[in-house]
């Protein structure tokens, strides 16, 4: 058995990789000739290519479960066109055991995606991140910006607070800050406008080029709106750095602890965080459509020669990959509109690919 194992996982170790490396390499040059178009001024080919490299992990992430489903697909149809899959089983090799071996290999796949998804890709797409913003002169937030929210108990009674980051620098530096101050009966008591900030471990933030706007209720009907230029400005909140990283992140940036933190965040400040929790969940359930992939593999080792040539059934695999990757997206999609469970919109693809696995074993294995 130690035989067979080594023949399986090496071949199929191998097969992996090259296509894993050939989705990076074409990934890699589809971000490179898209950064081309961003080369300007500090901004070099240098800085684009470096840019790009730093997104092949996550890129790797992604594409992890279909280089799993077609370089396994590869090996078996291989051996089976070459008829050593017919000889391992004529040698005592069963299908639950050629299934334990796959799904062992399986979950090691899994770990790796688990470990890079997690860990690596989320810190090469920060440094990715930090790369832009500080040769580029910051990154925009979108058209609205960025928003969080913030509670606090003061002398003067419960106040509430929203902020709105414009874009983020190097070295974790806000630009173009807006905080509104509210107090209990939501009437608003001040605006604060910085040019940047930063968000110092105590939670202080230290606002630059400030500009406090109050709205004192005066004898009539109108308010007095008096306003204050400040240099330099310390503001207290109780928002972690951690918290502000990653409202102003995108969510590929964040591991799945960084994620469920985050949740909190917004669960205690009673905002959506619905699209959080999905990803939360596809974070965390992703690894396992490396096992799903192996066990989806395995009946292609049991047709024919002439059900198909191996190009044939690798280009079925491709197709297996790509409408997995496609269900994938459109479920996390559908659930944010139609406020489904985030965790059964996560499992809901690699289930169904699991079931659709099983049916294919049985079907070809017990009946054919």
């Amino acid at each position: 058995m130690k035989t067979v194992r080594r023949l399986f996982y090496a071949d199929i170790v191998t097969a992996v990789a090259f296509v894993a490396a050939a989705f990076l390499s074409l990934s890699f040059f589809i971000d490179f000739i898209d950064q081309l178009g961003d080369v300007q001024g500090d901004y070099t080919m240098l800085h684009a290519a470096l840019y790009s490299l730093l997104l092949v992990p996550g890129h790797f992430y992604e594409v992890a479960p279909i280089a799993v489903l077609i370089g396994t697909i590869y090996t078996l149809s291989r051996m089976a066109q070459s008829s050593e899959y017919t000889i391992l089983r004529t040698g005592g090799l069963g299908p639950w055991r050629a299934l334990s071996l796959l799904a062992t290999l399986g979950l090691v796949f899994g770990v790796l995606t688990f470990v890079v998804g997690d860990y690596l890709a989320p810190l090469s797409e920060r440094q990715a991140t930090q790369l832009q913003a500080f040769y580029k002169g910051g990154k925009k937030l979108g058209p609205s910006g960025a928003w969080l929210k913030d509670h606090a108990n003061t002398p003067e009674g419960e106040r509430s607070y929203s902020i709105n980051v414009g874009s983020s620098g190097p070295a974790k530096l806000l630009n173009d800050i807006r905080i509104f101050e509210f107090d209990a009966d939501g009437r608003l008591l001040r605006r604060i406008g910085a040019g940047s900030a930063n968000v110092e471990p105590d939670q202080t933030w230290t606002l630059k080029d400030v500009t406090v706007t109050r709205w004192v209720a005066g004898d009539g009907s109108a308010a007095q709106v008096p306003e204050e230029n400040l240099p330099k400005m310390a503001w207290n909140s109780n928002l972690s750095a951690a918290v502000v990283a990653a409202a102003v992140s995108p969510a590929s940036t964040m591991s799945t602890l960084d994620l469920a933190r985050y949740i909190g965040h917004l669960a205690d400040n009673e905002q959506t965080a619905q699209s959080y929790q999905i990803q939360f969940w596809k974070r965390a359930l992703y690894p396992f459509a490396c096992l799903v992939m192996v066990g989806l593999a395995l009946p292609f080792a049991y047709l024919h020669a002439r059900a198909g040539g191996v190009s044939l059934k690798v280009f079925g695999g491709i197709m297996l990959g790509i409408s997995f990757v496609l269900l994938n997206n459109v479920a996390g999609h559908l659930g944010l509109l139609r406020d489904w469970t985030p965790w059964m919109v996560a499992a809901a693809p690699s289930t169904l690919y699991l079931l659709l696995s099983f049916a294919a074993f049985s079907w070809l294995v017990r009946y054919r």
